[in-house]
This record gives structure tokens, C-alpha cells and sequence, in this order.
């Protein structure tokens, strides 16, 4: 079934409708985020994207750019925004002046209306094997906090960047966690960047990859937040009853190895698409709604807060992603992380409401808008000549949520329900 790339308001309205009956619940989340991309020619308008956003109570936005279209609509919503520089950016980044232009141009102009709290340098640019963004990346994010600093707002804005669960060189048992010994040289400086300036540590994780990659082996249960028996670190005697939380403890203890164990861990990304190729073991709509649905009823209602290892530590998610987007390249998986269809309506019912309404199945799938239609997300050019464009999509640095996932291996147990004494480790890939 086809769409057109502007969809009439009485269909928005349903979607808007439906998806907020279907998540009535989540009103009351507050530390959950979500991912906004826009690699798609089919999808709504900011402005429609403002209602869709507070009808499933979330935030927090991350934003793969600084859009002005996003930013403008979200004015006075109290919606808190991380925005982000691409890779292609890190070269530029390194100088003040260029950095204080991009801000000028594309962030102090919608402050405070639009509540701007981060800038994430880079995405996975530890996993990418290129030495020449591994070295241009603490110099960048160095660049863009100076530039922060001499306009007055590195108080109200802080600078981060993002990493793959690739990072670990170990995250079995939890209190173990290690990075790999050949980025420990890059990560040191970049952890004294953030204790110095009080930025988060952010990363991407995702469990379906570890069942995706051994569906026979991994307990499907423990990964989807389901009621299963968990798992015990060996070492901390800590319990986990999902993969998740054992892999931010892992990051942790990881972060604690290296001396910077207070540091903040945020999830900028993390979820299970509804739909694969015949090869991409579990990507199902019922396993999407079981891994997302549960993760946020986990967060809203979470009396202990934080995790085993930091159960006094806030939880903080983004929860990838808010749509599905029709021209994302790579397996179809790519293509169906979205909590919501481009028209509004629920790709899935996440079941946080007692009502478990469903949505038409000819659109639970990305549509393709018609041929000659043009991206949703168009070139902007900065007014300031110094500065660099934004970039044509929101594209740049997520074009493949899967591809930084196949640099690296971590081990973890064959089965979550043999005894202890006779786990073996597998190897997969994130």
C-alpha cells in the first residue's frame, strides 16, 4: 500500500488518536527518550511530530542533527533535545571559530524556547577502525565545548559523543566489563573530557543483536524483559533478570577499571525492530512490543531506579526509534525500528494500556512514497558562511544501525539455564 508524502490531517488525527489510547500509560514516563531520524520520504511534518511525541510522554529527543525545522516546532514544549554533529564534522569541529559558527547558526538561535541540553560529537567513531576520526574526535568535541564556554553556554549545554557496545572487549560476567585494550589510549583522555566538563558517557545497545546472532543459545526471555529465572554475576553475586541492564553494568565496570567509575551512563540508543529478512532471527512485532513495551513499563514504574550495580542511579534511554524509515539502507531490520508507521498510527501496540488495540496490517510495514517524491528532510545552508550545512537527512552516523555492530565480539553465557558451574561463553556479534 502506497502513501502520499502528505498525509490528510483526519488520518493524522486517528494516528494521533489510536497511539495515544494504545499508550496511555506512558504519560508518566519521564526518563525516557526517544530517537528522532528522518531517513525517510514519507514522513510527517515536525509540527505533526510535537503531539506524536507528547502522546507517548517522552522528554527527551535525540535528534541526528539540528534540523531548524525540529528545533523550531519544539519551542515552549519543554522538550529536552540532544542534538548531534555527524563524523563528517570532526575535521571542522577542531577549531573554535568554526564550531562557535555552527552554534551561533544552529543552536543559540532557539534557546531557551527549545530546550537544548546536549551535543553529541561523532557516532561510533571508536568502531569505524579509522585512525584519522578516532583522532579528530576529543579534539572536535573539545572545539565545540570552547566554543560553549566563550558564548556563555556550556552551563545549559554539554558535549558528548556516542559508542557502540563494540567498545568492551568483555561485558560477561557485568563486573568485568573491560574496553578493548587498543582504544583504551583514545577513550582515557575523552573520560577525563567528561569528568572534567560533567557530560555523560553515552552508549548504543542492543540486545537483539546478541539473539539475533544466537537465537538457539540466548534466552529470548532474558532479553525481551520477560519473567524469567536471571542470571548471577559469579563475582558482585548481583542478580540480572535482562541483558540490558547487565550490559550498562558492564559499561560501568568498564568505566571503573579505567578510574571513572562515577561517571554518568546514558543508553542513547537501544530497541528491537518489527520486521527482518529470513536470516535476522526475531525481529517480530510481538518481540518488539515485549523488548519496547516492557523496557518502558520497566522505567515508569521501576521503584528501585538504576540498575543492579547503580540502583541509585537514574535510568536514562533512548528508545530507537520513533518512526520507521523507508530509505534506510541494509536489511530490512533497518528499516522497522519504528514505535510508529509515518502516518501516526502504532507499528505495533506496545500493551501498555489494557485495551490491546492493533493497527491495519498493510501499514505496520515502511511504505514507499511514489516515485519523484522528494525527502522529507531537505538541504539547509547556514546563514553563516563560515559554517558548515546541515547535512541533507538526519542521516550521518545511523545510515546503519547494524554496521559498527560487526567490527567486534563479546562473549556471554551459551544458556541462561544450565547451572553455573557449566556455562560455556559464545562468541557473537553486536
Amino acid at each position: 500500500m502506497e502513501f502520499a508524502r502528505f498525509l490528510g490531517s483526519s488520518c493524522w488525527t486517528v494516528g494521533i488518536l489510536i497511539s495515544g489510547f494504545v499508550l496511555a500509560e506512558m504519560e508518566m514516563v519521564a526518563a525516557v527518550g526517544i530517537n528522532y531520524g528522518q531517513i525517510g520520504n514519507n514522513l510527517p511534518s515536525p509540527d505533526e511530530v510535537v503531539p506524536l511525541i507528547k502522546s507517548v510522554g517522552a522528554t527527551k529527543v535525540k535528534l541526528y542533527d539540528a534540523d531548524p525545522r525540529v528545533l523550531r516546532a519544539f519551542a515552549n514544549t519543554g522538550v529536552e533535545f540532544m542534538v548531534g554533529l555527524g563524523n563528517e564534522y570532526l575535521s571542522k569541529m577542531q577549531d573554535p571559530k568554526q564550531a562557535q559558527a555552527w552554534i551561533k547558526s544552529n543552536v543559540q538561535p532557539y534557546l531557551p524556547d527549545t530546550k537544548i541540553t546536549c551535543i553529541f560529537v561523532g557516532n561510533e567513531v571508536l568502531t569505524f577502525n579509522d585512525t584519522s576520526l578516532s583522532h579528530s574526535l576529543l579534539p572536535a568535541m573539545q572545539g565545540v565545548h570552547t566554543a560553549l564556554v566563550n558564548l556563555g553556554l556550556d552551563k545549559q549545554v554539554s558535549v558528548t559523543t556516542t559508542h557502540s557496545l563494540a567498545v568492551l572487549e568483555t561485558s560477561y560476567p557485568p563486573s568485568a566489563g573491560a574496553f578493548r585494550s587498543d582504544l583504551t589510549s583514545c577513550l582515557t583522555p575523552i573520560l577525563s573530557f567528561h569528568a572534567k566538563t560533567g557530560s555523560p558517557f553515552l552508549i548504543n545497545a542492543y540486545p537483539y543483536f546478541a539473539y539475533k546472532a544466537n537465537p538457539k543459545q540466548v534466552d529470548l526471555d532474558f532479553v525481551l524483559f520477560q519473567p524469567n529465572e536471571g542470571v548471577v554475576d559469579p563475582s558482585s553475586n548481583l542478580h540480572y533478570d535482562n541483558m540490558l541492564f547487565a550490559q550498562i553494568d558492564a559499561v560501568y565496570s568498564a568505566l571503573a577499571s579505567l578510574g571513572y567509575g562515577k561517571l554518568s551512563v546514558h543508553i542513547s540508543e537501544t530497541g528491537w525492530p518489527s520486521k527482518g529478512d529470513d536470516d535476522e532471527a526475531g525481529a517480530t512485532p510481538e518481540n518488539a512490543k515485549k523488548y519496547n513495551g516492557n523496557l518502558i513499563k520497566l522505567i515508569a514504574h521501576n521503584q528501585k531506579k538504576g540498575t543492579p550495580m547503580k540502583p541509585n542511579s537514574d535510568l536514562n534511554i533512548y528508545v530507537f526509534a520513533l518512526f520507521n524509515e523507508n530509505m534506510k539502507p541494509g536489511p530490512t531490520s533497518e528499516r522497522n525500528y519504528g514505535l510508529f508507521n509515518p502516518d501516526g498510527t502504532p507499528a505495533y501496540s506496545l500493551g501498555l494500556s489494557g485495551s490491546d488495540v492493533s493497527t491495519n496490517t498493510s501499514s505496520s510495514s515502511s511504505p514507499t512514497s511514489p516515485a519523484g517524491s522528494s525527502s522529507s528532510s531537505s538541504t539547509t545552508t547556514t546563514p553563516d558562511s563560515g559554517t558548515p550545512p546541515l547535512p541533507t537527512t538526519s542521516s550521518t552516523g545511523y545510515m546503519a544501525i547494524s554496521s559498527a555492530q560487526e567490527s567486534y565480539h563479546l562473549f556471554w553465557p551459551v544458556s541462561f539455564l544450565l547451572p553455573w558451574a557449566m556455562l560455556k561463553l559464545i562468541f557473537y556479534r553486536l
